[in-house]
């Protein structure tokens, strides 16, 4: 009998991680806005935003994305032979030695940190700003080991189809986070809030996401410390993981580079550009995440057991959900950007130019949103056939595009010496621009490895959401002139309204199978 969940099945789960990351997205902005009303878009909160980018790197590259998509196909062929004392070996071993390379890695980075940090990270900021990076930098490398234990537990705990517990995980880190703008950040010595505290409330809200997730692991079996590296199935797994490493390195070179273009802009650009991607990445949780972390257990076990008509119907379904929403949120967050940033951050320190600024960002970011979902769910079908070198050669060549892109859209879009009109906006164009480039790349390649993914369906129900969030756009874009002097509140909730309502009505009025799949599931957990 195959592990693999029903299409319906995957659909529930998709909702589950729905929910969950709604809870974290809605956590998560809380969090921003305390932030930024604490904070502003100030060079130490620049500094705070930089200085997560190495501890993060380190994290996503020894047991993040890397260890869970090489993890998972692995331990899930060893649960599908009924081999569990094999398959907790492995993951006993896994997550020893994850532990430890972490402990080391964070160890030597942080001796270095004086030195990397202000090359790469923040090479036109003066020098106190430097400092104060590094320093940040040093003090949050601690997280890195806990969030490498914790990302296992989440592979582990999807395996087996529990998707509740990791769902929620990342909604702890905000309340760590939350804690530290709020309490920390105040009792710590200064006449303003002293950005250290954010720092430590980073560390707490790394040990919340690895607490949450102990009940679901005790109840599907207890790993021990085993640094044993020859266990069965761990090499399979560093033979898969390290093509992966590469793939999410580039992405994270990405992140650097973003970083180290903005230094040299005007104060606040790249909190700009940061929170403009904390709310893109809201909408990608609940769309390209949910859905990609829901199906890939399924598509792993149908991979391992040789049933490739249902892994392409799987993959067809999920790959046909993330278009469906991608689109409407794409014209939703363009149209209504500004008033939902001003709804969210304007207060406190947080000015009207940073709400225009980040809102400057967030339309070039919300270009590419159907590109990053798609490759939520591509990828993890490369991955769920073992082939992790595919994904990161075309990311290579993405990288490289993106570098050459960022180059050439800052000098052409906006003004490196203005917050509201930025040249920032150029670096997210040029990540929207070579994220659809790949996605699109990931599926022809995907294609011809599998024969196709039901083609004629998807792009079929692309044209459909496509002419449908159009039309939702042209009736946002012709309400909000008669509602423009109604305050961002009443902009946001009437405009997230009616533009679902219009979208919703035109796809149904279009035939799109999502419109009555989506919206019958979710009534079905609510009266649950």
């Amino acid at each position: 009998m195959t592990r693999a969940l029903s299409n319906r099945q995957i659909a529930r789960a998709a909702l589950v991680v729905v929910l969950g990351f709604l809870a974290s997205g809605v956590l998560g902005l809380i969090r921003t806005a305390v932030i930024s009303a604490t904070f502003g878009a100030s060079d130490a909160l620049d500094a705070f935003y930089a200085a997560q980018r190495i501890p993060e790197t380190i994290f996503v590259l020894v047991a993040g994305g890397a260890l869970g998509s090489s993890f998972i196909p692995v331990f899930s062929r060893f649960l599908a032979a009924n081999n569990h004392e094999s398959a907790w070996r492995l993951a006993s071993a896994t997550m020893t030695l994850v532990g430890l390379v972490a402990a080391g890695l964070a160890l030597l980075v942080g001796l270095l940190a004086s030195y990397l940090v202000p090359a790469l990270l923040v090479p036109g900021d003066p020098p106190r700003v430097q400092a104060l990076t590094v320093a940040l930098t040093q003090i949050m490398l601690v997280t890195t080991v806990v969030f490498s234990i914790s990302g296992l537990l989440m592979g582990i705990l999807n395996a087996h189809q529990l998707f509740l517990l990791p769902a929620l995980a990342p909604s702890m880190y905000n309340i760590g986070l939350i804690i530290g703008a709020l309490l920390f950040a105040r009792l710590l010595p200064g006449r303003q809030p002293n950005i250290y505290g954010l720092a430590w409330g980073a560390i707490l809200g790394a040990g919340l996401h690895l607490a949450v997730q102990l009940p679901g692991l005790r109840r599907v079996g207890r790993p021990r410390f085993l640094p044993n590296w020859r266990v069965p199935g761990v090499q399979e797994v560093v033979t898969l993981m390290i093509p992966r490493v590469l793939g999410l390195a580039v992405v994270q070179i990405n992140f650097t580079v973003n970083a180290n273009f903005s230094s040299s802009m005007v104060a606040g650009s790249y909190t700009a550009l940061t929170h403009a991607w904390i709310l893109l990445f809201f909408a990608l949780g609940v769309i390209g995440q949910s859905i990609g972390a829901a199906v890939f257990p399924s598509l792993s076990a149908l991979a391992a057991e040789g049933h490739m008509d249902e892994f392409k119907d799987r993959l067809s379904a999920a790959m046909r959900g993330v278009l469906f929403l991608s689109f409407p949120a794409t014209v939703g967050l363009i149209v209504l950007g500004r008033p939902l940033i001003s709804l969210l951050f304007e207060r406190g320190a947080w000015t009207p130019e940073s709400t225009a600024g980040t809102a400057w960002a967030l339309s070039f970011f919300a270009v590419g949103i159907a590109g990053h979902s798609l490759l939520e769910v591509l990828s993890r079908a490369f991955y769920a056939l073992s082939n992790t070198r595919t994904p990161v050669i075309v990311g290579i060549f993405a990288m490289l595009s993106n570098i050459a892109l960022s180059l050439v859209f800052i000098r052409l879009i906006g003004d490196p010496n203005s917050l509201s009109r930025g040249a920032f906006a150029g670096l997210a164009l040029a990540n929207s621009v070579t994220t659809i480039g790949e996605a699109l790349v990931l599926w022809v390649l995907l294609r011809r490895r599998i024969g196709g993914v039901n083609d004629g369906r998807v792009l079929d129900a692309v044209w459909r959401a496509v002419a449908a969030s159009l039309g939702m756009g042209v009736v946002l874009l012709l309400g909000l002139n008669s509602f423009e002097s109604a305050g961002a509140l009443w902009i946001a909730i009437i405009g997230s309204i009616v533009g679902g309502a219009v979208f919703l009505g035109l796809s149904l009025l279009l035939g799109v199978d999502e419109a009555r799949t989506v919206p019958r599931l979710l009534l079905q957990r609510v009266k649950r």
